[in-house]
């Protein structure tokens, strides 16, 4: 790895710009208080591009411009001002709005992105040194947003002791003039689509709009609340030493194959079907399952477009709003099956999405859909294009490259993500196999691919 050095010179707490608002207790959704959200996510968003998109002078810093519109879009979003009250564990948890704020620190770096590849893989710095970090001895599940921003003269955090769901942001502003912003946030407070919502906000008041463009609704209530069942055995969390591996595939490959489905069956599949079957099955075939063994895939589908009836028609809702998906079949069937039928399988998946979720509200189910398990045998994945991060601009234009560490050791997951611009295709970046399957999973891959 590149030897840089990064300077945190400033600390202090964002509080919301206008006036504290008298203390308010919100409950969250029965999605919210899941247990297994209580982790942090962590991203390093890298933005390249010098030229300005919003009217400001030329010498305004953008650490500078963040933490102000960061304080702004906090009056609309105090929940990330907050803290956590009650039990997450217990299903009692709420959101006490404290306004607190998140913790704010500068830093600078000694290098241009240039320098470090703008921060593609393989990272040539630790990931850590972009990343935010709470105070010593306080829990990073606490902060629901960290935010650090790096550059050649300083770098911000936004943390917050007792907050839980506030997000850190660090700004590093680099030597080229380019920037990258690392967030940790608690995932209890928001979904993806919510998070982005919110730092999208951020990003317009930092161009100088006046008002957000989609305002945020709380509505928690809204959110179905079936009778809670009886807890299970608590998830196991063995590590397993999955390896990272990432490979990029051209959008006339994912093309090409789309086109062959829609040949064979006379229907269309997206770019997340075509990747994720393909995922699954090099992983089933590198790691040579028993035959007989089930395995499964799992994703978050977005079930918005389900509560239409109830959920305000013009968005904002930034709570969770999804429903896991699992998709199982024997090994056997998925290693001897042909692409176009492990890709039906995982449409057959989508397809069940509503009457699941709707047996789900009802209260008509007998295991706890919610209540995940990681074993060996699943993969989770997670689809990071379509979220509304990579049209983020904070008025230095789009980011060029979002990097996201949703890894734990304890799942097998796969991430779908764009490289970085100007190169279009997908990213597919997994950590899914052990070392001694890694090369032959890498085979798998790139034989298709």
């Amino acid at each position: 790895m590149v030897s840089i050095t990064v300077t945190r010179k400033s600390q202090s707490f964002v509080v919301p710009s206008s006036e504290p608002a008298s203390a308010e207790t919100l409950e969250l959704s029965a999605i919210d208080r899941v247990p297994g959200l209580r982790h942090t996510v962590r991203s390093l968003h890298v933005f390249r591009n010098k030229d300005s998109t919003a009217r400001r002078d030329d010498a305004a810093r953008p650490a500078e411009v963040i933490r102000a519109a960061l304080s702004r879009a906090l009056v609309d979003y105090r929940p990330f001002a907050g803290h956590f009250v009650g039990s997450v564990v217990a299903g009692e948890a709420c959101v006490e709005c404290t306004d607190d704020g998140p913790w704010f620190v500068e830093a600078v770096a000694d290098c241009s992105l240039e320098d470090v590849n703008g921060l593609d893989f393989p990272l040539m710095v630790s990931e850590e040194e972009p990343l935010p970090a709470p105070e010593e001895g306080v829990d990073p599940t606490s902060i629901p947003i960290m935010m650090q921003i790096k550059s050649p003269a300083n770098t911000y955090y936004a943390a917050d002791k007792k907050s839980v769901y506030v997000r850190v942001f660090q700004v590093t502003e680099f030597a080229c003039g380019g920037f990258v912003v690392g967030l940790v946030a608690v995932h209890t407070l928001a979904d993806g689509l919510g998070a982005a919502q919110f730092i999208n906000t951020v990003s317009e008041f930092a161009r100088g709009m006046e008002k957000p463009t989609v305002v945020p609704i709380w509505a928690r209530a809204l959110i179905p609340n079936p009778p809670k069942l009886l807890p299970g055995p608590p998830p196991s969390f063995k590590s397993f030493g999955f390896q990272h591996f990432a490979m990029d595939v051209t959008s006339d490959r994912i093309a090409y194959v789309k086109t062959k489905y829609y040949q064979a069956t006379g229907e269309y599949c997206s770019t997340f079907d075509v990747a994720i079957a393909k995922v699954w099955q090099a992983r089933t075939k590198a790691i040579n399952y028993n035959m007989e063994s089930q395995v499964h895939v799992c994703f978050f589908a977005n079930t918005r477009h389900l509560l239409t009836r109830v959920l305000p028609k013009n968005g904002g809702f930034y709570g969770h709003c999804f429903y896991p998906v699992s998709v199982t079949a024997t090994a056997e069937e998925v290693i001897t099956a042909g692409l176009l039928d492990v890709i039906r399988m995982i449409r057959n998946g989508k397809a069940r999405l509503p009457l699941e979720f709707s047996k789900w509200a009802a209260g008509d189910v007998n295991v706890d859909p919610y209540q995940l398990t990681f074993e060996h045998n699943v993969l989770f994945v997670s689809d990071w294009t379509r979220l509304g991060f990579l049209e983020v601009d904070y008025g230095w234009g789009a980011p060029n490259h979002i990097v996201p560490f949703t890894y734990a050791d304890y799942m097998a997951v796969a991430v779908l993500g764009a490289p970085p611009s100007p190169k279009k295709g997908t990213r597919i970046m997994t950590q899914c196999v052990e070392e001694k399957y890694l090369m032959d999973f890498k085979d798998e891959m790139k034989a298709f691919f």
